[in-house]
């Protein structure tokens, strides 16, 4: 993995992220003697965390889903005031 500092980025700018398409290894950016970012193509973003927050919002779905089928009598008893309110006959 390449390494470059925040000074050499910021001269550097259309280089490095020439050099980023081309091999599609991420580049780390340290300030001072720390990292601080890393460079990333769009793909391995989009593979890396997008999938992780599109399962994560799957799983609180699917929680939400079971919450709502455990409360099933009460969905009838819903549907029998949403009926009555209606004017259903009973």
């Amino acid at each position: 993995m390449e390494r470059v500092n925040a000074l050499k980025l910021r001269n550097n700018l259309g280089e490095i992220l020439d050099r980023l398409s081309a091999k599609g290894d991420p580049i780390l950016i340290s300030k001072g003697r720390k990292i601080r970012a890393v460079l990333v193509t769009p793909e391995d973003f989009e593979r890396r965390f997008l999938d992780v927050k599109a399962q994560e919002e799957k799983d609180q779905l699917l929680t939400l889903f079971k919450s709502l089928k455990r409360r099933k009598k009460e969905s009838i008893e819903s549907l029998k005031v949403l009926r009555q309110l209606r004017g259903y006959p009973e």
